[in-house]
């Protein structure tokens, strides 16, 4: 099954033509070539950029010298308005600080104890959508995945569900900033100085000082539970308490907003478009929908029982390949250097496309297939392992990763253990990415209950 991928763009264009495209969506932007070559230049007025495809060189800047390419600021200005100083921006030793009392909280222990939230509210889900499909509803499927996402965040993070009223107005605010948050602003495309402020779309400032404003209430109110002794054992009372082990300071509340934020944008908006292309790659494979759900029936409901589900995970690992949340990454070159005989200035911007990258023809066999089986061959696992970073990779991987795993895995089990899900004809997703990869139009499916399973039942 060959699921839905934006057309590439003709191989020349103006530069005013593929900045209008870029600023659009920019999978539909590049080029066919760069799903075969190995590597690609491209020179604007201001700056000059190279993606990279060829393992050994995403290796090189992800791994071997990742210190001499910093994250770019040509894409992280855009998103600070939200993210302030968060881990997801920061370079050199204020990132590794922030890393040291970060990484703790995401341990292997740490992700058992988390799971007992994770469950519930893969369940609170489930039950959100068998009422919709005992209605035999069309529905909209990244709103409900989103949700189903969110509530995740809020219960593992800070303890309350998705109805708590603070967790409603966050959610609520988050779309509000993705729909206004273009993945680059202007600022991004020319030189900009450094003594002026960036442009922002009015819009997306303002929401994203609410959602700070909100995220500072939650922080000053956890802190005050911290110093009387009565907050939970959750995510943000392990990092709001972890004290950095060279400096035994620890993130201040301020700092502690930053970091809320990017776990949200990150853990939200990743998790809720990997969940809903997963669903809807399953509805058009109802073989692969089966045998997830059959895997799902008999799931012991156990952290330790995750293990079991061996096709689901493969099903969601495809999903990544396909449609990486994040579909590219920059970076800079922070010297001169030489890439395949070709000198790379110091300043140039290095990206990274998992998007090309996952589909590449020369590094995977029926590249733009919809095959979960690929993952149990010898061949699959050998692409896998130079071609495939949906969480980045090096250093800098995503803290979160195994979280994300776990948490789209349980969730693909507990919404389709008693449910069923079908295209509905006349709309097909279109791919675009903007902060992450969503659908043009939305993904919607029918939902209808499948045989005599509950979806409502709790293992």
């Amino acid at each position: 099954m060959i699921p839905p991928k934006p057309a590439a763009r003709p191989d020349r264009v103006s530069l005013w033509r593929h900045a209008r495209l870029f600023r659009a969506d920019i999978l539909s932007a590049q080029p066919a070539k760069l799903y075969r070559a190995w590597m690609a230049e491209f020179r604007t007025p201001f700056f000059r950029s190279f993606l990279v495809n060829q393992p050994a060189l995403v290796d090189l800047v992800l791994k071997e010298r990742s210190g001499e390419f910093p994250k770019s600021d040509r894409v992280s200005e855009g998103l600070r308005p939200l993210l302030g100083q968060s881990v997801f921006v920061t370079n050199g030793e204020t990132w590794r600080r922030q890393r040291r009392i970060i990484d703790p909280a995401f341990e292997g222990g740490r992700l058992r104890e988390t799971y007992p939230a994770m469950l519930d509210a893969a369940d609170a889900a489930a039950r959100r959508l068998a009422r919709a499909a005992g209605q035999g509803a069309e529905v909209e499927i990244e709103e409900i995945a989103s949700h189903a996402a969110a509530d995740v965040i809020f219960r593992t993070l800070f303890s309350i569900p998705i109805e708590d009223s603070v967790a409603q107005a966050v959610f609520h605010e988050f779309r509000t900033y993705q729909r206004s948050q273009p993945i680059l602003n202007l600022a991004a495309l020319v030189p900009w100085p450094r003594r002026l402020p960036r442009p922002h779309r009015r819009a997306t400032r303002a929401s994203a000082a609410r959602i700070r404003a909100l995220i500072a209430g939650m922080t000053a109110r956890r802190q005050a539970q911290i110093d009387a002794g009565t907050a939970p054992d959750d995510l943000a009372t392990k990092i709001m308490t972890t004290r950095d082990p060279e400096t035994g300071a620890r993130f201040s509340e301020s700092e502690m907003v930053d970091q809320v934020a990017i776990f949200f944008l990150a853990g939200h908006e990743t998790s809720a478009s990997a969940l809903s292309w997963a669903l809807y790659l399953l509805a058009r494979a109802p073989e692969w929908q089966d045998r997830v759900a059959a895997e799902a029936r008999a799931f012991g409901g156990g952290f330790s029982d995750l293990s079991t589900l061996r096709v689901t995970r493969d099903v969601f690992r495809e999903t990544l390949r396909l449609y990486p949340p994040v579909p590219m990454m920059v970076r800079a070159a922070a010297r001169d250097t030489v890439f395949r005989d070709r000198a790379v200035p110091r300043g140039a911007q290095i990206v990274l496309s998992p998007w090309h990258l996952h589909r590449h023809e020369r590094l995977w066999a029926d590249p733009d297939a919809f095959d979960p089986g690929r993952w149990s061959t010898d061949a699959g696992r050998a692409s896998a392992r130079c071609a495939y970073m949906p969480f980045s990779a090096g250093p800098r991987v995503c803290t979160g990763a195994g979280f994300a795993m776990a948490e789209g895995v349980l969730l693909l089990a507990r919404l389709l253990r008693g449910l069923r899900v079908a295209p509905v004809e006349g709309r097909y997703p279109v791919p675009q990415a903007h902060l992450t990869v969503r659908a043009r139009d939305g993904i919607w499916l029918r939902v209808t209950p499948r045989g005599n399973a509950s979806a409502n039942a709790r293992v």
